[in-house]
């Protein structure tokens, strides 16, 4: 097993873990930590911006649904279902709950990818998230 899939599964088990024991509460900026750190390198907003504008393992990429700005709404390409902005500036409520956090990666990361995100890329996309502004 590679040394990220390892690190990966240890973040997703370390935040899993915070939320059963009540600590699911969350910031933008310690999620970032958390991950910057579990990937053994700073983020890199550029490679996060191009992770989430282009189409990847699948035919989407997250901007498919999130739009190529998540900073206001948008709309699930399949159920046409209404998604809240992804930018944390534009919605408070994005990225403050560690389990819901790690769910959403892992969901999307495997319908735009086709496998789930490493530590280093999920910090890239939110640390590029963290950069927008409404």
């Amino acid at each position: 097993m590679s040394t990220r899939k390892i690190a990966s599964r240890i973040a997703v088990a370390l935040l899993a873990a915070a939320a059963l024991c009540g600590e699911s509460a969350a910031t933008p900026s310690s999620l970032l930590a958390d991950y910057a750190a579990l990937a053994g390198r700073a983020p890199d907003t550029a490679r996060g911006a191009s992770l989430f504008t282009t189409r990847q393992g699948r035919d989407w990429s997250c901007s498919s649904c999130h739009g190529a700005l998540p900073v206001g709404p948008g709309r699930h390409t399949v159920t046409g279902k209404p998604i809240a902005p992804m930018a944390p500036a534009a919605n408070s409520d994005r990225f403050s709950n560690a389990a819901k956090t790690e769910k959403w990666f892992r969901r999307n990361c495997n319908d735009v990818l086709a496998r789930e995100c490493t530590a280093g890329e999920k910090a890239d996309v939110l640390a590029w998230l963290m950069t927008l502004k409404p």
